[in-house]
């Protein structure tokens, strides 16, 4: 399954121009990240905070916050400590779907303000560059004959679409999910420097996580969860639907603010991060780090969030993960 980039967004009725620029902010803004520095989360508030501070699109300072842990449980109530005040943005991904999901946390997305989606990181699977497995199909092959012999890393939390990801190739397979040996990290850097160290045997993450090691010799991405293959170093690594097996899959990364802004304030933002994406640089740099380039506003997203809730509702409670009815 993919979880496309749901258009992470708010019904603003009656919120024209005039309201957007109502509105600025008046002191240093925080762009916070659920996780650790170095994993695809953080690379993507640090992103966005260059594109506004480079281009002069907003006129205060901008900070970028690592709060890892619980799952981003320990972000999610840090924003929840500043309802209502527009200079606190979270960088945004399915886990705030899936902690609140799996029984981590109390918070999710409906304790959030939905201002734009920017756009798709698709998983990839990746072994040490030292691994006995050298294709999708050896994976494959192994998961097939012992599910619990494959070692299984990535961030943040058991029940992330990382994880998910892992279980959907067991699925596909028609092996018992249950029976990975699944290992979550607070980030992706962590996942990674394990594999590395010859202490797991594989990684699921995102694309632009594991790019740098296989360039480097070090790593090797079996497979993409993407529809079709990325560019780059991983031009010759194949779909996972190109090996026969329907599994498709990756995580949005959206920008969400505390609950309670005013709608002039969701316009503001809207606005500025719409700029962004069509500096030059935006979508160089989304190549670079194999992002999928699906900016959306904010007029579609309450129903597509909650569309994307039901679906990883059903797939968690399939999984045995689901804590929340």
């Amino acid at each position: 399954m993919r979880f496309v980039s749901a258009a992470v967004a708010l019904a603003l009725a009656g919120c024209g121009t005039a309201a957007a620029q109502g509105w600025a902010p008046q002191k240093n803004v925080e762009i916070v990240v659920g996780s650790a520095a170095g994993g695809s989360n953080d690379r993507t508030g640090r992103f966005v905070e260059r594109m506004l501070r480079e281009h002069k699109l907003v006129d205060k300072s901008i900070t970028v916050v690592n709060r890892p842990g619980g799952g981003t449980q320990l972000a999610f109530a840090y924003m929840n400590q500043h309802q209502g005040d527009a200079h606190y943005l979270l960088v945004g991904t399915t886990a705030l779907l899936t902690s609140y999901l799996t029984g981590q946390g109390k918070y999710y997305y409906v304790d959030f303000t939905p201002v734009a989606s920017l756009f798709n990181d698709y998983t990839v699977y990746a072994v040490n560059a030292s691994s006995p497995m050298a294709s999708g199909k050896d994976l494959l092959d192994r998961l097939r004959k012992d599910p619990g012999s494959v070692s299984t890393g990535f961030a943040t939390a058991l029940g992330s679409h990382n994880h998910i990801a892992a279980c959907l190739l067991l699925k596909a397979l028609g092996a018992n999910p249950r029976q990975l040996k699944a290992v979550a990290f607070k980030g992706a850097a962590e996942a990674v420097t394990q594999l590395l160290g010859g202490h797991l045997d594989l990684v699921t993450t995102a694309a632009g996580n594991a790019a740098r090691h296989v360039e480097s010799g070090r790593m090797r991405v079996l497979a993409v969860g993407a529809p079709r293959r990325l560019g780059g170093v991983l031009a010759n690594v194949p779909t996972w639907r190109e090996l026969g097996t329907d599994v498709v899959i990756g995580g949005w990364r959206a920008i969400v603010a505390p609950k309670g802004i005013t709608p002039a304030q969701v316009a503001y933002w809207e606005g500025v991060l719409k700029k962004a994406t069509q500096v030059p640089e935006w979508r160089s740099d989304l190549e670079k780090n194999y992002w999928t380039d699906d900016f959306v506003g904010s007029a579609q997203f309450a129903k597509d969030i909650e569309k994307d809730y039901a679906e990883m509702k059903a797939i968690l409670t399939d999984l045995g993960l689901a804590k929340t009815q």
